[in-house]
């Protein structure tokens, strides 16, 4: 009777600190959140999200008081770890994370390990009725595994090429020719370690064009078939990496370092995550301003990004003002300025106010951003299962030497 009674104790503790309360007016966690510090650990590799995260520190600190750090990852992976290092030690409070820039394979484990806030809680806030899950259903399924109002959509991701229309005319739009392109051009492409998030989605891509039958990339991976489904992808790699920029010997560690190397004119051609991503950096001098970007005729790689609370954060009322104020509204417009960072917003334009309506129209698309219409061709992400399975393999037959 004493350890149900412990138990009972314990579960009534949990619910107290670490669990939203549905229903609760968002007055209530507002006044909660005052003076508290969220830990938010996101992604530090590109100076204008960095800068992003900063304003929305200022605004949250002088609207609600709250204190917002910036603890910069090079990898979420890392974090997610740290959460799960926490859980195993029995750290049920006063967590280091208390939110988490996050998606795919690692919402993946953080749902599957019992990492996040046991109870939805982001249809609650105020900013979420901006949204619609109906024209974009992606807000509610992250590399199609269910949210569950477990995290908040934060922004839009779809894969785009950039080359500089001044040394290259015609870029190649699909896998076969993107493999010859590369043969014919010893030393002028390359991509990111697929350690990286863009690396991974670049050998993603392949293989989703390689595949005829793709049914089985969105299931989670078998082992029984991997070798077969993944065939396609090694050939191509095989073919392309003795003429890949410094013969495949080593690659970029993320695509600012890609972008990087297109800027300095070592290779013709580079990709980004973003859309606007070409045209800040022309913004900023990063790039020359002949530089274009495309996608290939199939269409590329789409997701959403979303913060997450974890289920011991040590403030959780504020990590959930923090989350309503990235969806609001004004966060979402000036996060898609290219001159800001370039991010499509995850609102519906249609459930903005006029003036919201009017801020929008004036945000400068940039001269390298593709329209709305040559972005329409999208490929869902795979199973995130197959994230691990395909960094692995690639390890063991090419990454051997570095």
């Amino acid at each position: 009777m004493r350890l149900i009674i412990s138990l009972a104790g314990l579960f009534i503790l949990l619910v107290s600190t670490t669990i939203p309360v549905l229903g609760e007016d968002f007055t209530t966690t507002i006044r909660a959140a005052k003076g508290q510090t969220v830990y938010f650990n996101a992604w530090g590799g590109d100076d204008k999200i960095n800068a992003y995260i900063a304003w929305a520190g200022q605004q949250v600190k002088s609207r609600y008081d709250i204190t917002l750090k910036h603890v910069k990852l090079a990898d979420t992976a890392t974090a997610v770890s740290r959460i799960l290092a926490e859980k195993a030690a029995g750290r049920v409070n006063d967590g280091t994370i208390d939110i988490i820039w996050i998606n795919g394979a690692n919402f993946a484990v953080m749902k599957r390990s019992g990492l996040l806030q046991p109870m939805p809680w982001v249809e609650t806030l105020p900013s979420w009725k901006f949204t619609d899950a109906e024209s974009l259903p992606a807000i509610k399924y992250d590399f199609a595994e269910p949210t569950e109002g477990k995290e908040s959509p934060w922004g839009r991701a779809q894969l785009v090429f950039a080359y500089d229309t001044a040394r290259l005319l015609t870029p190649p739009r699909s896998a076969q020719e993107l493999l010859a392109y590369i043969r014919a051009n010893p030393g002028r492409f390359t991509f990111p370690n697929p350690t990286d998030f863009v690396g991974m989605s670049f050998l993603k891509q392949i293989l989703l064009e390689l595949t005829v039958d793709k049914t089985p990339l969105y299931a989670p991976v078998d082992t029984a078939n991997f070798e077969s489904v993944t065939a396609p992808l090694w050939d191509w790699l095989d073919n392309a990496v003795p003429h890949l920029w410094r013969s495949g010997s080593t690659y970029p560690a993320n695509y600012t370092a890609l972008r990087q190397l297109l800027g300095d004119g070592e290779i013709d051609i580079a990709l980004s995550f973003n859309p606007a991503d070409a045209s800040a950096a022309i913004e900023k001098g990063e790039l020359p301003a002949t530089v274009s970007t495309y996608i290939h005729d199939v269409g590329t790689l789409a997701n959403v990004h979303f913060l997450a609370i974890p289920f011991n954060a040590s403030a959780p009322q504020a990590a959930r003002v923090v989350a309503d104020f990235m969806l609001s509204p004004e966060a979402q417009i000036r996060k898609s300025d290219p001159r800001i960072w370039g991010d499509p917003m995850v609102l519906s334009p249609n459930k903005l106010s006029t003036a919201d309506m009017t801020a929008l129209a004036a945000v400068p698309r940039g001269v390298a951003t593709l329209s709305e219409s040559d972005l329409a061709n999208t490929l869902a992400e795979p199973h995130p299962s197959w994230v691990s399975r395909l960094e692995e393999a690639w390890k063991s037959r090419y990454a051997s030497g570095f």
